[in-house]
């Protein structure tokens, strides 16, 4: 589900409960994107931690916080001048909206006690931090936006342009003519299904579209939970399940108001699928999803999630911190490595074009031979033309079959050979140009493809400085100025893993580290193996020095590594991938090949499953 008003409402709460009132001790900026509050309280210190990146704007209670740079970014300076040491007097979310409105109290230059708003817009690419004064005019953003007034009037758009610029009065986004759900305008039950009457479309948007804080996936499981299609109309239901549906909406408002949340994860296979504040089937009066089967696959409350005492309630932060901890890794390293997923994109898309008209090219120079045919077979029966014949007819000796030739009245036989001759020869030699060709570009191609696979294993930011070095190296990224600094980061470490029965296995997690592997690392006798003819990482199994060679490993550690070579592959979604193995010292690595690229001619072959793990 979304991080939606309810689940800001969640977090508000806790927030309130673990610090309001606290001091704050410390505010970091980690990113460009990303500001962390500690704030020091009756109950220790809370770390807040704050993020507007596009893909995954958040704010929760943490339970560590990233680094902080050196030197402060100028954002992060203003921060700490106007609420460094300020107190936290209250948290408020103006219309129920995705947004969070901190309130700090701190003294001026002039030791007068002056009032702080801390804004933190969750809005997906629109998402912001705001600093404004008492009067809520911004003292300065995170993101300024200064548009183009004059073209937003052109385009009849002026009533929609919200200018965050310090000096500005900020004002709070347009609220798209949705209503706060804790308002008194949507305590009146008969209101609320005047509203839904007057609107047509399926039942779960009319929720969300007419409710602030309201997501599409509350929506549906409110009208799940009420025994209602979310697809169906309001116009189109019974009395009695109008009645349930506004119940039901009733029932999240008046959690909400309570503060009894629920928060939870749930699972599908094993994988968390979805989460929210409110858990709407333990709304239902049946409770048919607290048996203990539902409760296995659907959602979660165990000793990561809450505290060590079964009545105190879940933490909203902590199943943020669970369900978003691998997703917010990823989102990052996506983040850092955009400018390389474009390069790839453009190289690839380029490459694989060429590829295809070369294969073409190529295609067409299939029927050579027959031009040879037709010269050849005018040389031999030519001398029983006269000469204006538009075609030829006579025996093709190399298969005793019949067979006519166009010809050109306007040439002789001996003409018309030649002719032939020369077309023959021009495409022989395209032909021997192109195979080689359609190898450098098919070989370019595989490069490109396994760096892609390989930005697909990046789990760190010096996984993507090493891939951004290797296409540097290779010529796709331009390599950085040398009159600027770059930041020094270390290499990188291959993956390892301990086989059952105590081999060592590595693999290389980009070219660079594939090489390293293969050529560098491994002996001659030992194992290495790689999914055939598709991008993957190359697998290298250290034999132990009591092997004698192949028979006498273990037949699980092939097994092993062959899963684990099929994992790290472009084919890892295949039940099944065809994986080729060998000893080491038969890998030959052609001049001037790209990083990556072996040439072997003496292999076994297995199929494996893929596995992550061993």
């Amino acid at each position: 589900m979304a991080y939606d008003g309810i689940v800001i409402s969640s977090v508000i709460n806790e927030i309130k409960e673990a610090c309001l009132g606290g001091r704050v001790v410390k505010v970091q900026q980690p990113e460009t994107d990303i500001i962390s509050i500690t704030i020091k309280g009756f109950k220790g210190q809370t770390k807040l931690y704050m993020s507007v990146n596009a893909s995954l704007p958040i704010v929760y209670v943490a339970d560590s916080l990233p680094p902080g740079p050196v030197q402060a970014p100028a954002f992060c300076m203003l921060l700490r001048k106007h609420i460094g040491n300020g107190r936290l007097k209250d948290i408020k979310q103006p219309g129920f909206d995705r947004i969070y409105d901190f309130v700090f109290e701190h003294l001026d230059e002039m030791g007068d006690m002056c009032e702080r708003h801390l804004i933190v817009e969750i809005m997906g690419r629109q998402s912001n931090i705001i600093l404004a004064d008492s009067d809520y005019m911004i003292m300065d953003c995170l993101r300024r936006v200064m548009p183009d007034l004059s073209e937003a009037m052109a385009q009849n758009k002026e009533t929609s342009v919200r200018i965050l610029f310090p000096g500005q009065k900020y004002t709070l986004p347009d609220s798209q003519g949705k209503l706060n759900p804790l308002s008194e305008e949507v305590d009146d039950r008969d209101n609320l299904s005047k509203i839904f009457e007057g609107k047509s479309g399926p039942i779960s948007k009319l929720i969300y579209t007419s409710l602030s804080g309201f997501s599409k996936g509350i929506a549906e499981d409110i009208a799940d939970g009420a025994g209602i299609d979310p697809r169906a109309g309001f116009n189109d239901l019974s009395p009695l399940e109008k009645d349930r549906l506004i119940d039901t909406i009733y029932r999240v408002i008046d959690c909400v108001k309570s503060g009894e949340y629920s928060p939870y994860i749930k699972y599908v296979d094993s994988m968390p699928k979805d989460f929210h504040a409110i858990n709407i089937s333990f709304l239902r009066q049946d409770n048919i999803l607290k048996s203990e089967n539902a409760l296995d696959n659907e959602s979660i409350i165990d000793s990561d999630l809450g505290s060590d005492s079964d009545s105190e309630k879940v933490s909203m932060s902590k199943v943020l911190i669970n369900y978003y901890s691998s997703k917010e890794k990823t989102i990052n390293i996506h983040s850092k490595s955009e400018d390389i997923r474009r390069v790839l994109k453009t190289a690839i898309e380029r490459v694989s074009k060429k590829y295809d008209l070369q294969l073409q090219q190529l295609k067409d120079t299939e029927d050579r031979d027959i031009y040879r045919i037709y010269g050849e077979l005018l040389n031999t029966y030519g001398y029983s033309l006269k000469g204006g014949e538009k075609s030829f007819t006579c025996l093709n000796y190399y298969d005793n079959e019949e067979i006519t030739i166009p010809l050109d009245e306007n040439l002789s036989a001996s003409e018309n050979s030649q002719k032939y001759f020369a077309k023959y020869n021009k495409k022989k030699r395209t032909n021997t140009a192109l195979t080689e060709f359609v190898a450098k570009t098919k070989e370019e191609l595989d490069y490109l493809l396994s760096v892609k696979h390989n930005l697909e294993l990046a789990e760190t930011e010096t996984d993507v400085t090493e891939i951004r070095r290797e296409l540097s190296l290779a010529g796709y990224i331009r390599k950085t100025s040398q009159k600027k600094k770059e930041k020094k980061v270390e290499a990188g470490e291959p993956l390892h893993f301990l086989s059952s029965d105590g081999y060592d296995i590595y693999i290389g997690k980009n070219n660079i580290q594939n090489d390293y592997l293969s050529f560098e690392f491994a002996s001659g006798r030992d194992l290495w193996f790689h999914a055939k003819q598709m991008p993957g990482s190359h697998v290298i199994v250290k034999l132990k020095s009591s092997d004698t060679g192949l028979k006498s490993v273990p037949d699980r550690v092939f097994e092993e590594a062959a899963s684990l070579a099929a994992y790290y592959s472009s084919g890892r979604q295949a039940p099944k991938v065809e994986i080729d193995y060998t000893e080491r010292k038969n890998l030959k690595k052609p001049p001037q090949a790209k990083p990556g690229y072996v040439i072997y001619h003496t292999n076994y072959s297995m199929m494996a499953e893929p596995k992550e793990k061993i």
